[in-house]
């Protein structure tokens, strides 16, 4: 499996999609062969169909006239998906009031907890859960170092 310069496509990618209003979200190499580069890409609003096609137009010739990949390759371009991961402090405070898990520290255990995301501060994080056994909800006070991880949840 050929080894590519993801930083370096980063790098050339990133302030691209900047300006047309996208945040480069993750960028790996994937697939049977390694031959496949997937650009996940997210904004304020829903990631459409046509926004991943105009990423797609833009991306590969700026990335074929790179010699970054030398052969031929797959381009894939998403959105981080309904269930995307919370990588940092940001990404908490702009899904505040959804539906999250959060995987946390709790004494020398790791417990999780899936609610309503309801606060965020520079101290940590607060997540309305359902209370045992139909009881009233309880809110779980979760500081940020005790977060291991966090994602948003899709109720069904």
């Amino acid at each position: 499996m050929p080894t590519w310069p993801i930083p370096s496509i980063r790098e050339l990618l990133e302030p691209t999609l900047n300006h047309m209003g996208f945040e480069l979200y993750a960028l790996d190499q994937s697939g049977q062969s390694g031959r496949t580069l997937r650009i996940s890409i997210d904004h304020d609003e829903p990631i459409t169909i046509e926004d991943c096609e105009r990423v797609s137009r833009v991306a590969g010739p700026l990335i074929d006239h790179s010699n970054l990949i030398a052969g031929p390759y797959e381009l894939e371009v998403s959105s981080p998906g309904a269930e995307r991961p919370l990588r940092t402090q940001h990404d908490y405070a702009r899904f505040n009031s959804k539906r999250v898990n959060i995987r946390y520290r709790s004494g020398e255990a790791e417990a999780v907890v899936e609610g309503q995301l309801v606060a965020v501060d520079g101290a940590g994080i607060a997540v309305q859960a359902p209370g045992a056994r139909g009881r009233a909800p309880v809110i779980i006070h979760i500081a940020w170092e005790d977060v291991v991880a966090g994602r948003l949840a899709v109720a069904i």
